[in-house]
């Protein structure tokens, strides 16, 4: 219960380095995140190189908390995850509960790009939480973050035409002290809406 609200954006991270164990552990709960009809759509481009790390820092207009970060976790979608061999995702159930959700499937989402970036757009955000509260179990902060080139990243990490990139979470790091800002009571204003990647980029 404490995790949540010890959860923050932070800016400033004390680069440090992250172990194997630790990403695979981030890595392994985003995997359970839900996504529509159990597609999977995310895909996650994992970077830990400081020379790229300095690279998409230029890309983010110079956002210092992108080279800082120990780990920037690129959050991405397959568009088309939907089409490529869906039974796998169902590969648990019986023959004809299998037939009856692919058959669900491609009914949804031939011929509608519309939705596919809808869905897109969900799956990650939801995965975006997931990673963000994985980390701040381990000790880790991080930051969310949109204020970046997308055509230029997506040719940094030699993305796909059928791949977009949706969000990006800059930053996971061990925090710099900072003064925590004011968060208004609930309700107060607030408005409500209801609203195992297997291969890679």
């Amino acid at each position: 219960n404490q995790i949540k609200h010890n959860m923050k954006s932070i800016k400033n991270f004390k680069n440090h380095d992250m172990s194997q164990d630790e990403i695979t552990q981030l890595l392994e709960a985003a995997i359970l995140s839900p996504t529509s009809y159990n597609i999977q759509n995310w895909r996650f481009v994992i970077v830990t190189k400081q020379n790229l790390k300095d690279q998409l820092c230029t890309l983010s207009y110079g956002q210092r908390q992108v080279a800082e970060a120990s780990l920037v976790i690129i959050l991405c979608a397959d568009l088309k995850a939907w089409e490529k061999n869906p039974e796998r995702y169902w590969k648990t159930l019986p023959e004809e509960q299998q037939k009856s959700l692919v058959n669900g499937i491609k009914q949804t989402y031939t011929g509608n790009p519309i939705l596919e970036k809808d869905q897109a757009i969900r799956s990650c955000g939801i995965a975006a939480q997931t990673i963000m509260l994985a980390a701040q179990s381990m000790g880790y902060d991080s930051c969310p973050m949109e204020g970046f080139h997308y055509g230029e990243v997506g040719k940094l990490i030699n993305l796909p035409d059928t791949k977009k990139i949706w969000l990006p979470l800059y930053g996971y790091g061990l925090k710099s002290q900072r003064t925590p800002v004011h968060q208004q009571e609930l309700f107060n204003g607030h408005l409500w809406i209801f609203v195992k990647g297997e291969d890679t980029i």
